[in-house]
């Protein structure tokens, strides 16, 4: 009786195709770095004002000349009747600070919590220009940081936990609730996650480490729209497309989402095109819409409001897409 041969492990894979594969994968590989480093570097390199927008008022004779001077690429400038007026423009966030000009001294008027970089600037381009009518600058901060946080050190830091904060129920919920059949109990679990995370998270930044002003549930409630963005749109993905789903939504979000989120500089501060990607992003609107509530009492809450809301959706049409796809055998029977 001959002996039954060993069965032979697979050999390796071989051939044109493999090749192709290889090249493919390596290529894909290569593009997911350069990507990565575009999206951190290019921002920091071609980083610095672009057309930021801010106010001049004063007598005419030193106003217009300056405002021909700075109007351009970097700066955006308009013309105010008096300091009252150009104030009340900061704080309904028209422009991001400004400049009271007079024969004494120049008065400068910024709003830190909302373009820290730009203020920096401003208050820079005051003092130099004080210095030569050997005058002083006094600056007016009419949204600051908190005093425990002067920096917005935490405020800037709140990006990646937001994300991670929108991969966690993706990761968890799907093991803990597998299957189709379980779309709308993860949906559900992702949404009770957001509004519980947003929360806590609120309540470290406010109360922690003092970097948040203004209504805590406001801002809670907004920081929790911001992780239903992220969460619902990956436990979505994870239906419709198994883990490769949210795997490629974080990636996006975290080499993409993160560092063009100006949640450190303000959305100003990077190219257009860079800029205008981040908020329709949910980092970028998240952090837009947390400032809108902690720092200027909701004035431009909107537009990253909407944003975050069309990121719930899409999450939630992915879901409900992926339950409909549920074989009929799997599908609870009709009653009649």
């Amino acid at each position: 009786m001959s002996a039954t041969p060993a069965p032979q492990p697979p050999s390796a894979a071989s051939g044109p195709a493999a090749a192709a594969r290889l090249v493919g994968a390596v290529l894909g590989l290569a593009a997911l770095v350069v990507l990565m480093l575009g999206a951190f570097a290019l921002p920091g390199v071609h980083g610095g004002p672009h057309e930021v927008p801010i106010g001049l008022t004063g007598p005419r004779a030193a106003t217009e000349p300056l405002q021909e001077r700075l109007d351009g690429d970097e700066w955006d400038v308009t013309l105010y009747e008096d300091a009252g007026a150009l104030a009340d423009a900061v704080e309904d966030r028209e422009i991001t600070g400004g400049l009271a000009l007079a024969a004494d001294g120049i008065d400068v008027y910024t709003a830190t919590a909302g373009a820290p970089l730009a203020a920096g600037a401003l208050t820079a381009m005051a003092d130099s220009a004080a210095a030569r009518q050997q005058a002083a600058a006094t600056v007016h901060d009419l949204a600051p940081f908190p005093e425990d946080d002067p920096r917005g050190s935490g405020f800037a830091a709140a990006g990646l936990p937001l994300i991670f904060g929108g991969i966690l129920p993706a990761a968890v919920l799907s093991r803990v609730f597998p299957g189709r059949a379980n779309v709308r109990l993860r949906l559900a679990g992702a949404v009770l996650f957001s509004l519980v995370a947003g929360a806590a998270a609120t309540a470290v930044l406010q109360y922690a480490t003092g970097s948040l002003a203004g209504d805590y549930w406001v801002s809670a409630l907004g920081l929790g729209l911001g992780v239903a963005a992220l969460s619902v749109a990956f436990v979505g993905l994870e239906a419709l497309l198994g883990l490769g789903g949210p795997a490629t939504g974080a990636a996006v979000m975290m080499l993409l989402g993160n560092p063009l989120s100006g949640l450190a500089t303000g959305p100003h501060w990077l190219p257009p095109g860079w800029a205008a990607l981040g908020q329709l992003l949910p980092p970028g609107a998240a952090g837009s819409l947390l400032r809108a509530n902690a720092f200027f009492d909701g004035t431009g809450a909107a537009e990253p409001s909407l944003v975050l809301v069309a990121w719930v959706v899409f999450g939630l049409v992915l879901g409900f897409a992926a339950h409909l796809r549920r074989p009929a055998a799997a599908r609870p029977p009709a009653r009649r």
